[in-house]
Parts: structure tokens; C-alpha cells; sequence
């Protein structure tokens, strides 16, 4: 099984700790994880962190309403992709040449990252939504179908379905580039 940065331990248990030392002990363990994960769904970091960090400001504002602190993980998680739909919407819904549009890229970070690589998150970033939300829960994540179908609030069928389709579309899109 792959580790991932989203999945390692918690210093110590959520329910032992104060919420504010909770959700800081959460944040230190996951944040960079979900930031990554934010970045691949969004393909803008500073956008990315803002998701993150509203996410972790909602669990902290709520701490006291959760019925079971250890799910908090995967309440954030949930957050995050929730928020970087809501990111994407704002851009798809504001005309173009607006301030709100998605940043571009500098030379140095596009250097950094390989062509093919670039070529993935280009064809990635091409999916619709629930596409790209799916395939990078699985393969970003390592989340399984159960895993995967919380984080996106649907049913496990729609989680097989949702997946198959966004890896034959990426394929399409990936054979079109080639």
C-alpha cells in the first residue's frame, strides 16, 4: 500500500486533545497533503491554500458539533474538494478577463515540472469535475472505492462508473497529444 501525505499518523488521538490543539495537530500532519491534493484539482497554489485553510477553519469553528473527532480527517478532506468545487465554479460562472481568472504559471515553476508530467496535468485538469475529483481521490489519494465515495458523497457504483469513464477520456485526451 502506498503512504501518502494525507495518511500519516496523528501525534495524538483527536479526542484527547483541546479542539484548538486538535485541529493544529491534524493541520501540521495533512495540511501539505491537501494542499497537493487542492493544487491538482485547481492547478493554482495560492488558490489551493485558501481552500486548505478555510477547510481547516471550518473544522476548527465546528470541532464542537462533530459526532466522532476521529472522522475529522476525512471531514476536511471532504471540505477541500467541496471548496475547490466552489473555486471552479466561480471561475466557470465569472466573464472572462476577470480578476478571479486562473492565474499563469511562471517559467521557473513550469521548468521544474517535466513535460510529460505537465502533459498529465493538462489532460487531468481537462476532465469534467466529478472526472478529475474521482481519478485523483484514487490515484492521488490512494483512497479506495468506500474512501472515495464519502469524500465525493456518492454511491460506490458512481465511484466505478465516475473512474472508468475519466481514465477513457484521459486516455483520449493523452493518444490526442501524443
Amino acid at each position: 500500500m502506498k503512504a501518502n501525505a494525507t495518511d500519516a499518523p496523528h501525534p495524538a488521538p483527536a479526542a484527547a486533545l483541546a479542539p484548538d490543539q486538535a485541529v493544529t495537530a491534524l493541520y501540521q500532519a495533512h495540511a501539505l497533503g491537501l494542499i497537493r491534493l487542492a493544487v491538482v484539482m485547481l492547478g493554482d497554489r495560492p488558490a489551493a491554500e485558501d481552500v486548505v485553510q478555510e477547510a481547516f477553519c471550518g473544522l476548527y469553528r465546528r470541532w464542537h458539533t462533530l459526532s466522532d473527532t476521529t472522522k475529522a480527517l476525512s471531514y476536511v478532506r471532504s471540505s477541500v474538494i467541496n471548496g475547490c468545487r466552489s473555486v471552479l465554479r466561480r471561475r466557470n460562472r465569472a466573464p472572462a478577463g476577470q480578476a478571479g481568472d486562473r492565474p499563469v504559471e511562471s517559467a521557473e515553476a513550469a521548468a521544474l515540472v517535466s513535460e510529460e508530467h505537465q502533459q498529465v496535468l493538462t489532460a487531468i485538469r481537462a476532465l469534467p469535475d466529478r472526472q478529475r475529483e474521482a481519478l485523483v481521490l484514487r490515484f492521488y489519494l490512494d483512497l479506495d472505492e468506500a474512501g472515495i465515495a464519502a469524500a465525493m458523497q456518492v454511491s460506490r457504483g458512481t465511484v466505478k462508473s465516475t473512474t472508468s469513464r475519466a481514465l477513457a477520456a484521459l486516455g483520449r485526451i493523452l493518444g490526442e497529444q501524443s
